[in-house]
């Protein structure tokens, strides 16, 4: 589906978000939730894991329009960037393990892109982690097509080789999912090996999470929610994106104990902890077409929040940042 065809949905989008945001707040969350589909959103999950408490689900909606199938709370879905954080842990073991440096540079560990990327002999490990390398998005190049992703990660890389940099490396920050497509690659040098297979042994297994995948293409179709885009009637389930930092699915409740895990020290070590900490954040969301998602803890209620909508363009993804939080009020008010 090209980009021009979707993107005339978008001149006249509703203000759903604004409805969204005044009608008063219900009792509950499941009520949030069932409301949240008046405002346009085709499907949506929540995951709520308050301390001390058993995990809730909440889901209403379609999973497969079409079909007339519900949600299932427990489908799989296309978690996008929400997929950095994974990759961050595992760099942050591997620094840990001192088989990288974060001080090292792009050139040292990819030199055949020294004179291709602006700034790759000065353009650190620890700047890519943190978004503060000044390499140009590959999604935001004209040629990036959402609609007809690139499957190869070389065919997504090459859209911004020579391009010059956004900024002098460490000077600003500007997130770029150009650096987490190069982290990818530096961790399978690393490792002599796919770090999908290192984040599955080493940050999964121990987790007992076996519904957290690489890549849609390990997964049977009609597990994963179907993906919809505003004022566009097709399926968008089948689009396939493969570069790190964005190619991961996963249920709600695997991201929930993922974050859960991360913040609470038992998925890493003391000094693991800090070097994360030094490098990444403790919440992420996510976008790809038809797929919005949404990761946080919530530290005064002592609380995970996970929010899989399964629509996108118009103001949705606004309508959905509200639907959240008045989740999390309803949540701080029990």
């Amino acid at each position: 589906m090209p980009v021009v065809a979707i993107a005339c949905f978008m001149i006249f989008a509703p203000l759903e978000g604004i409805w969204a945001w005044i009608v008063p707040l219900p009792d509950t969350v499941q009520e949030q939730v069932d409301d949240a589909i008046d405002h346009g959103l085709d499907g949506i999950i929540v995951y709520v894991d308050q301390g001390g408490q058993p995990p809730a689900f909440y889901a209403a909606g379609w999973k497969d329009r079409a079909a007339h199938i519900p949600t299932d709370p427990h489908a799989l879905f296309k978690i996008a960037s929400i997929s950095k954080l994974y990759l961050a842990t595992a760099a942050a073991k591997l620094v840990h393990e001192h088989k990288l440096s974060l001080d090292k540079t792009l050139a040292d560990y990819l030199p055949e892109l020294a004179g291709k990327i602006e700034y790759a002999d000065q353009i650190t490990l620890r700047m890519m982690l943190r978004h503060r390398s000044g390499i140009p998005n590959y999604v935001d190049d004209a040629a990036f097509d959402w609609g007809n992703p690139l499957m190869e990660i070389s065919e997504n890389l090459a859209l911004v080789l020579d391009d010059p940099a956004e900024f002098k490396p460490g000077t600003d920050y500007q997130y770029s999912n150009t650096n987490y497509l190069l982290i990818g690659e530096i961790l399978d040098d690393a490792l002599g090996y796919s770090h999908h297979e290192y984040i599955s042994t080493e940050l999964l297994s121990p987790l007992g999470l076996t519904n957290t995948y690489a890549l849609l293409s390990e997964v049977a179709l009609e597990d994963v929610v179907s993906g919809y885009y505003t004022g566009y009637e097709d399926d968008l389930k089948e689009l396939d994106y493969v570069v790190p930092g964005g190619s991961m699915v996963a249920t709600a409740q695997e991201v929930g104990v993922f974050l859960r895990a991360l913040i609470d020290g038992s998925l890493l070590n003391e000094e693991e902890q800090t070097i994360y900490s030094s490098i990444y954040e403790y919440e992420h969301t996510g976008w790809v077409l038809g797929y919005h998602s949404i990761a946080r803890y919530h530290d005064d209620i002592d609380t995970v929040v996970i929010q899989f909508v399964n629509t996108t363009g118009a103001d949705i993804e606004l309508v959905s940042q509200v639907v959240y939080n008045r989740i999390v009020r309803i949540l701080s008010r029990q």
